[in-house]
């Protein structure tokens, strides 16, 4: 080798390997790896993410919020037997005609966040409640009429006993899957008489509203049926005492089938833009301590059923 070839070879020192050289850069930074050196960085890349495949480690992912509405509604409809099928079909009208009224759509405007959640579900029985439309988001005339109309789609049916604490309770368990974070979350029961089965209605109302949850009664009094067992003259008052609760709890007395579509959408309108109710519309109401004589007055009334079926 000539002097002149001495001067020309690169150094070497003592971390290189026979047949390695580097090579360089003229970006700022200095020298970057060759081949061999990238492999050996992506095999260990490569090690890193099959570890974490085997521990089962996940980086953690971007939580996202729900949706806020003003109100998360469930309506609980009364469909026992004690329910005549031209009172199944006016009651479910009733709710059709009053989730798209212009009166219910304003109320709903009014708002924070100008949206509401809905449920709708159907009970009689300790065993049969049913949501027969799931949630929805309303915050439109065309969502309103989404609801509508998917509820309009379903069949009526009717089943038996009466279970209001019952239904309570499954109305409440609503809350726990619903979708959207709700300002406020209100329980509407309609029913056209006492509990006679289950849970006792005061005990399943004050359960529901220790959660932070408003129960209002939408108490049903279309006909008179004389000499039938489960009615009742003082239906609003038993509802008042047994079954509705928490903080501005009302009833809305419904007295004659002209009158239930307004009734509907006037006890809508309240629950959605928490306006207070009126004298003649609606009564404030305290939850008791204790279980009131009336609250047991159905299931009184089914025991004295029984003896005297069995004589």
């Amino acid at each position: 080798m000539t002097d002149k070839q001495e001067r020309q070879a690169p150094e070497a020192t003592d971390n290189t390997n026979p047949g390695q050289v580097l090579a360089h850069s003229d970006q700022p930074g200095g020298p970057r790896p060759a081949r061999g050196q990238w492999q050996r960085v992506l095999s260990a890349i490569a090690g890193l993410a099959l570890l974490a495949i085997e521990t089962g480690f996940h980086p953690p992912l971007a939580q996202t919020v729900p949706d806020e509405v003003d109100v998360a509604l469930v309506l609980a409809v009364d469909i026992s037997y004690s329910m005549d099928l031209d009172e199944l079909e006016l009651q479910r009208s009733g709710y059709i005609a009053a989730i798209t009224s212009d009166e219910v759509m304003m109320a709903i405007a009014s708002g924070l966040t100008g949206k509401i959640a809905v449920l709708y579900l159907e009970w009689a029985g300790s065993d049969s409640q049913a949501v027969l439309v799931d949630w929805h988001v309303i915050g439109s005339p065309k969502e309103a009429a989404n609801f509508a109309a998917a509820l309009a789609e379903t069949p009526l049916r009717r089943a038996y006993r009466t279970a209001i604490g019952d239904a309570l309770l499954y109305s409440a368990s609503q809350f726990e899957r619903s979708p959207v974070s709700a300002m406020k979350r209100v329980i509407d029961v309609s029913g056209d008489g006492p509990n006679n089965q289950g849970t006792f209605a005061p005990v399943a109302r004050d359960e529901v509203i220790a959660r932070g949850i408003v129960i209002n009664g939408l108490p049903l009094q279309l006909k008179v049926r004389s000499g039938s067992w489960s009615d009742m003259d003082n239906l609003d008052i038993y509802y008042e005492t047994c079954v509705i609760g928490g903080p501005g709890a009302f009833v809305v007395p419904v007295r004659g089938t002209d009158r239930f579509a307004e009734a509907i959408r006037r006890k809508l309108v309240l629950e959605i833009a928490g306006l207070p109710p009126t004298e003649e519309t609606a009564k404030f109401v305290r939850t008791a301590t204790g279980i009131d004589p009336l609250c047991l007055e159905g299931e009184r009334r089914w025991q004295m059923r029984n003896r005297y079926e069995e004589r």
